[in-house]
């Protein structure tokens, strides 16, 4: 068996779903998780800003580091988008200084995903408030991919706690016929058993944020993400 790997995360101080994570990782790959200060702050550009600030993530890096991991993962959507690519640039950058390993952020790592894709239009669906989901679809127009259909739940509290059910009707009414894929932004909101339902009901990706995260985390430590066709077993 090969030597296990050490994927360093850090998440927001809200995030509860470190399990789904957990879920993506191969059994030779170990998660090491940080979180960042809390804030008592309702999930809205305010909040995404104040953990966006660098030198928070650089400290959760260096306090991580001591663990000698292979890549570090800034595991958060909004607090990666939320000051645009070169935002998201700057924080994977610091993370790398800071831990002197490879490091990526979800909102990267969303795009890594549509550009091994080959796609550059896409139906979004959040759980966020307006403004917040308006900063997202910036973000992915700064970086070419035309949004061409949306769908926000406006919560800014307990996003954690959103049922299946409600995030598959949330998924299908975002879609649209021009969209060539689906990309499902939070790193708090579940979707591990649902994405292979909703890719065969779809007939298209659909990309979440801890998918997207973990894809891209396993890639730069050699290791090989689970097959879409592989979800829907996970289905329900």
């Amino acid at each position: 068996m090969s030597p296990t790997v050490r994927i360093a995360v850090v998440v927001p101080h809200d995030m509860v779903l470190d399990h789904e994570l957990w879920r993506w990782a191969p059994p030779d790959t170990s998660l090491l998780f940080n979180r960042t200060p809390y804030t008592d702050r309702a999930v809205t550009l305010e909040m995404a800003e104040e953990i966006s600030e660098t030198a928070v993530l650089e400290q959760a890096v260096r306090d991580l580091s001591a663990a000698d991991p292979h890549a570090y993962v800034y595991a958060c959507t909004s607090g990666s988008f939320v000051h645009g690519r070169h935002g998201e640039r700057r924080l994977a950058a610091a993370m790398s200084r800071a831990g002197g390993a490879p490091a990526i952020t979800t909102s990267g790592a969303l795009l890594e995903s549509l550009s091994t894709l080959g796609v550059s239009r896409v139906a979004v669906a959040t759980p966020y408030d307006v403004a917040l989901a308006a900063r997202f679809g910036s973000f992915l127009a700064e970086a070419g991919v035309t949004v061409v259909s949306t769908g926000d739940l406006g919560l800014g509290h307990h996003i954690w706690e959103v049922p299946y059910e409600t995030t598959l009707e949330l998924v299908r009414a975002a879609d649209d016929d021009a969209a060539e894929a689906v990309v499902v932004s939070c790193t708090n909101l579940a979707t591990y058993d649902i994405i292979g339902r909703l890719e065969a009901e779809l007939g298209k990706p659909v990309i979440s944020a801890n998918r997207a995260t973990m894809e891209a985390a396993l890639r730069m430590v050699g290791r090989t993400p689970p097959a879409a066709e592989d979800l829907l077993g996970h289905a329900s």
